[in-house]
């Protein structure tokens, strides 16, 4: 018996075996596709980004047109198994469907249901991935950024998505308690490497760390955390995303009265001066840190304000009852000394049209290059020490009239 596809844009799929009906629909507003959004995302998300709460207070900030927003879902025998919400805009002249959520988000990935999906065999998820993708109309490319791998039974449940490349790692701390993650990272001797450093903290003043949930005072913290983070992303040599317009509205909006996304700042204080921030937003048993900025005063770094920060954050999220503490993908010594569990997340490639599959091959050309880059540290720290120079310069410069 053959996969059976029945929806309107949807071309019959017929592999060697099957379970059932796939059928796929495309809507261009959320509350369309509300009910099976609400079911999907019952079971487990892996980003903000699969969170409704959190696209419709982007949609709202980036003011996304409704005929640039695109929600494919696909059931199976009548039943929600995947919905993917994607946002149509150009790069470089080609229409792209991509995520809502952009590089200030770790990571991203449709929403299925895990468990039936891995039931199916491989030839029948690429069916309905199939099924799903031809029901679009109006882009020449869907590119899927920083998919994290997700097994289920030994089942890589998205590995028949398109084409795909393995980016980087995404890393998270996963523990039953604050006692098994404090026993389990941290070493005698980084016990005493924190203690130290955090006497050398209060040395310079009285230290302090809250928990803010919004209201008055979350938009001047805010203000800080962007500000922090900007000094550190013209140190790094790095282009500073929350520049993009609309960035510091949706964030903004995240923590506004009627939000219905679960934010946590957590702030560290010395003598009542903001020294380091995380923004993290909470859901279920898991809390996704989004963004990190500490101050740039070289006689505070000497207390390390990131790690002290992150030393109570940690106590803080697994005392309150969550599991899982996702620090997103990219290394850093942080994650090193506290993430037990890594994930490779990829970027998926489904050309639509020829000019799609052009774009496609010439970004992954740029992704295999940049691996190759980041591979050799001598000539990553040349590209890092141009661009450091490149964006101190343009920062430095004067503002147009």
């Amino acid at each position: 018996m053959a996969v059976e596809a029945h929806a309107e844009h949807v071309v019959p799929i017929r592999p060697p075996r099957s379970t059932g009906v796939v059928t796929a629909k495309l809507s261009h507003r959320l509350d369309e596709v509300a009910p099976v959004w609400a079911a999907l995302e019952a079971g487990q998300i892996e980003s903000p980004g699969q969170s409704s709460a959190f696209i419709l207070s982007g949609v709202a900030a980036l003011g996304i047109a409704e005929a640039d927003q695109f929600y494919l879902t696909a059931e199976l025998d009548g039943e929600a198994v995947a919905l993917l919400p994607l946002w149509r805009h150009r790069v470089k002249g080609a229409r792209l469907l991509s995520w809502f959520p952009g590089p200030h988000v770790g990571c991203n990935a449709p929403l299925v249901d895990a468990a039936r999906l891995a039931r199916l065999g491989p030839v029948e998820r690429a069916a309905l991935w199939s099924v799903m993708l031809e029901a679009l109309e109006g882009a020449d490319l869907v590119y899927l950024k920083a998919v994290p791998q997700l097994l289920v039974d030994g089942v890589d449940v998205f590995a028949e998505l398109g084409e795909s490349i393995e980016a980087e790692t995404l890393y998270r701390a996963q523990f039953a308690s604050w006692d098994e993650a404090n026993t389990t990272q941290r070493s005698k001797s980084r016990r005493k490497h924190d203690r130290q450093q955090g006497e050398r903290l209060e040395a310079l003043g009285e230290v302090g760390f809250e928990e803010v949930r919004g209201g008055p005072q979350a938009l001047p913290i805010l203000d800080t955390m962007f500000r922090q983070r900007a000094a550190r992303f013209v140190e790094m040599g790095v282009v500073d995303p929350f520049t993009e317009p609309g960035v510091r509205a949706f964030y903004d909006a995240t923590l506004a009265p009627d939000s219905r996304v679960d934010v946590r700042l957590h702030v560290l204080r010395l003598d009542g001066e903001i020294v380091a921030i995380r923004y993290n937003i909470a859901y279920g048993d898991r809390q996704f840190c989004l963004i990190s900025s500490m101050s740039d005063d070289p006689a505070i770094q000497t207390g390390s304000p990131g790690k002290q920060c992150l030393l109570r954050v940690m106590q803080t999220v697994f005392d309150a009852g969550y599991r899982v503490f996702d620090m997103g993908a990219g290394f850093t010594d942080e994650k090193r000394h506290w993430c037990n569990v890594k994930l490779p997340v990829r970027q998926h490639y489904v050309p639509l049209t020829a000019l799609g599959m052009v774009a496609a091959k010439g970004h992954l050309g740029w992704q295999v290059l940049r691996q190759r880059i980041k591979a050799n540290k001598t000539v990553m720290a040349a590209v890092k020490a141009v661009r450091g120079s490149m964006l101190k310069a343009k920062s430095a410069a004067p503002a147009e009239d």
